[in-house]
């Protein structure tokens, strides 16, 4: 596969090297470029040795969400029964991301691409390691230990925001499952088990991200200062774009919401900020 090669350029001055398990946010649109071309770029720097993960996460399928709660708030009790029996249930083989940009439905649709089975915060990679990071997506754990994000952790993997800010740095997440004593709260959603629709509900973290673009700015400030920065900086096609260690930004997002959100409780999941979903 051979990608364009400004852009593949860029994403080796970036820092991006052969070998490396990368997971990728982005915005096309300001990056200037199509998902082919980008996605054909960072294959070709990442070589066979590589591996490519991106969110491929799903809302639509969920009753418990903020955008499904504001969508039922002025519904009668039929047109909300309706609403359910006509939501699409998940499927890791052919439903769509939602939200999560072109990129990672490219990484999706990819040949040879695998796919984790949670029913809304899936991943989607392609290369080397891919299936060993994506297996045991477990199914009461979003994004914690238990999914493709704790196995990135342990392995080395990098995070690349490319035209986009800390805001969506999925990462951030795992460390809400260690912090102290995190808020709880119930999740639903429509699957499809045994070739049939059926709705399930599950505990999990009540996940929120609307701290992380001040999470991030304090994280890449604190890098700035040490004498061995790991954030690395530059242009890649039009837009500006980030790499850093996964395990870096997660160590600093668990001390740093430690100290905001100690015990901070929710009982009204509507009010939860997550933009991906839930």
């Amino acid at each position: 596969m051979t990608g364009n090669p400004s852009l593949a350029e860029d994403l080796v001055a970036l820092g991006l090297r052969p070998g490396a398990t990368v997971l990728a946010h982005s915005s096309l649109r300001r990056v200037g470029a199509g998902a082919d071309a980008v996605l054909a770029a960072l294959r070709t720097v990442l070589g066979t040795e590589g591996t490519l993960v991106a969110p491929t996460f799903t809302a639509g399928n969920s009753d418990t969400s903020p955008a499904y709660l504001d969508r039922i708030r002025n519904m009668t009790p039929e047109q909300i029964r309706s609403l359910q029996r006509e939501m699409p249930p998940f499927d890791p083989d052919s439903t769509p991301s939602e939200g999560m940009g072109q990129l990672a439905e490219a990484v999706r649709c990819a040949e040879g691409r695998g796919r984790s089975a949670h029913p809304q915060t899936s991943f989607a990679a392609v290369g080397a390691r891919a299936g060993e990071l994506l297996i045991g997506h477990d199914e009461n754990c979003h994004l914690g230990e238990r999914s493709p994000l704790g196995r990135l952790y342990a392995s080395d993997a990098q995070v690349l925001l490319l035209g986009v800010g800390f805001e969506v740095c999925s990462a951030f997440h795992l460390a809400e499952y260690r912090i102290p004593d995190p808020p709880t709260r119930t999740y639903r959603c429509v699957v499809v088990r045994d070739r049939a629709r059926q709705w399930i509900s599950y505990e999990d973290i009540d996940l929120d991200d609307s701290d992380f673009g001040a999470l991030g700015a304090d994280f890449e400030k604190s890098d700035a200062a040490r004498p061995d920065p790991v954030v690395r900086g530059g242009c890649v096609g039009d837009t500006h774009a980030r790499l850093f260690p996964l395990d870096a930004a997660v160590d600093f997002a668990t001390s740093w919401l430690a100290g905001k959100r100690s015990r901070r409780l929710f009982t009204d999941p509507s009010q939860n900020a997550a933009r991906f979903l839930h």
